[in-house]
């Protein structure tokens, strides 16, 4: 870890050598889009490299991309997850700073720009940008969009405290020299990267002004069916990453790390499933504002099954939104610590279903 020292004011003329890297897995029918929005970003253009990564594709992303001969196209057959094709992706990249992001979104014209100004502080290890929801309307796109919203709040306040405590994967930057190689099975690719560079002793920088446009999921089966990805990514990661509970080692990021990630993937839900029960103990045998208690806990679950009934037969579920949703995360929680222990995540890339190919309108 480089020594640190006092930050400099930022250069806005600071403009290095970029490579952007696009892992598209069968993605035909949205790469041109997609690399219409790379070619629009506002950065030179003999600076800034793109590079797709097609690896297991089967469908007719090399025809596509064969009509854009100044992006560079990786593809082999064999289809090894996302994990692996950053790993061969960084192998080709001569750049000192790399991009990755994911093919399904667009990037706003100032993203490059805004997150390679962070890397004149030599104590950034990693730039990670800001994810917005595409606002269709439906409960998956109006949950994971104000989901999204308050995340991005949490993002905010662990930069500012010292470092964010894992990336967006749908926008995230690192110094090349600091990009390890990922095991084949990790499902939070972006997470783990992050977070072990933090580790390592750098920062990683949260940049709200560099944006990534996405569809929401399909529908909330596939929301759901995400979240517990995500969350048994998170207990593989937790797995993996048991150096950052040291105190001893760096407390700020310790107790960043436990108090963002870990209650939430881990304790948090447990104690929200015991709260009802002893709740109901309570107003048993004490009554009193226990009972008034206990009421508006069964009110909140009631309202969130109501939500999930409207949702799943296309109707919005309105007032029920936040309580179907926080049930979601939690449910989500206990489903994905029973898929991590019996080791059922799919190596292999796991394609989210989403709503539309381009977005158009944020949340």
């Amino acid at each position: 870890m480089r020594k640190s020292t006092k930050q400099k004011p930022l250069s806005v003329t600071f403009e290095p050598e970029v490579t952007l890297v696009v892992p598209a897995y069968n993605e035909a029918d949205i790469l041109a889009a997609k690399v219409r929005n790379c070619q629009e970003l506002d950065y030179p253009t003999d600076k800034l490299r793109l590079m797709f990564i097609t690896d297991g594709s089967t469908d007719n992303s090399g025809e596509v991309l064969a009509a854009y001969p100044e992006v560079q196209h990786l593809h082999i057959p064999e289809r090894g997850g996302k994990s692996l094709a950053e790993n061969r992706a960084i192998q080709h990249i001569t750049t000192p700073y790399v991009i990755f992001t994911d093919c399904n979104t667009l990037l706003n014209p100032e993203a490059v720009r805004a997150m390679v100004t962070h890397y004149q502080d030599p104590r950034v290890g990693a730039v990670s940008g800001e994810k917005h929801v595409l606002n269709d309307g439906t409960a998956s796109g109006s949950g994971e969009g104000l989901y999204w919203k308050y995340e991005s709040m949490l993002k905010r306040c662990d930069s500012d405290i010292y470092s964010l405590m894992g990336a967006a994967g749908e926008l995230v930057s690192f110094r090349t020299e600091l990009f390890d190689p990922l095991e084949k099975d990790v499902i939070l690719d972006d997470f783990i990267q992050s977070m072990r560079i933090v580790g390592a002793g750098y920062k990683v920088v949260y940049e709200p002004k560099a944006y990534a446009m996405e569809p929401p999921s399909a529908s909330l089966k596939e929301e759901m069916r995400r979240k517990v990805r995500i969350c048994a990514g998170g207990w593989q990661a937790m797995s993996r990453l048991t150096f950052l509970l040291n105190p001893l080692r760096q407390p700020l990021v310790t107790f960043l790390y436990v108090s963002h990630r870990v209650l939430r993937w881990s304790l948090t839900p447990v104690l929200l499933a015991l709260l009802l029960p002893l709740n109901a103990y309570l107003a048993y045998t004490e009554h009193g504002i226990y009972t008034v208690l206990l009421a508006l806990q069964v009110l909140f679950y009631v309202a969130s099954g109501l939500g999930w009934l409207m949702a799943t037969r296309g109707r919005k579920a309105g007032a029920a939104l936040v309580p179907l949703y926080f049930t979601m995360m939690n449910v989500a929680a206990f489903r994905g610590f029973g898929r991590f222990m019996r080791n059922s995540q799919p190596a292999a890339w796991d394609k989210a279903q989403r709503a539309v190919a381009v977005p158009t309108t944020t949340i």
